[in-house]
């Protein structure tokens, strides 16, 4: 079945807050524990909106399948050319390539838009599937960081995976990729 991937828009807010919450409430992906309200997802999505950071949605038949998207890696400037990526696939759609698709086109408008490295920020260590995904789409393990989030009545790790988007040579200093 065919996989179609847009901009994520307005209108897709009430499957985008649906889809998180379920990984909120049956995962450890997401250290948030309890689900925010569509209002709130509407607020983050355009604050990124806002920042110019893309955020993508995955359509099986007609219907989302999941979602992606980038933002900061961290507030402070020097990390201005870094980006962490983020996503969730309905849970009717896992295992059937709709992550991978949407990660390796983040990944593409990331590098479009000057990027030089993206993040994957990887709650529990037991999260195979999507440390499996990082690794088809390129990106390698930098580090865990052991017992940091409690949820679920677990310690949990964070993996920290990273992927180059341009290498060196073919940025200049002071300007994205």
């Amino acid at each position: 079945m065919p996989i179609a991937l847009q901009a994520t828009t307005l209108d897709d807010m009430n499957v985008v807050t649906e889809i998180y919450a379920h990984h909120v409430l049956h995962g450890c992906g997401s250290f948030e524990e309890v689900p925010p309200d569509q209002q709130a997802m509407q607020e983050r999505w355009q604050s990124r909106e806002a920042a110019g950071y893309p955020s993508l949605t995955a359509r099986i038949d007609g219907r989302i399948a999941g979602f992606a998207y980038a933002g900061n890696y961290k507030p402070r400037s020097a990390y201005r050319f870094t980006v962490e990526d983020s996503i969730y696939v309905a849970p009717d759609h896992i295992g059937q390539g709709v992550g991978r698709a949407l990660l390796n086109a983040l990944v593409t408008r990331c590098t479009m838009q000057g990027y030089r490295q993206m993040i994957g920020v990887i709650g529990d260590s037991g999260n195979q599937s999507s440390i499996t995904l990082h690794e088809r789409c390129g990106f390698r393990l930098v580090g865990i960081a052991r017992g940091l989030g409690f949820k679920h009545g677990r310690w949990l790790d964070v993996v920290y995976m990273q992927r180059a988007l341009h290498s060196a040579q073919q940025a200049e200093i002071g300007k994205p990729g």
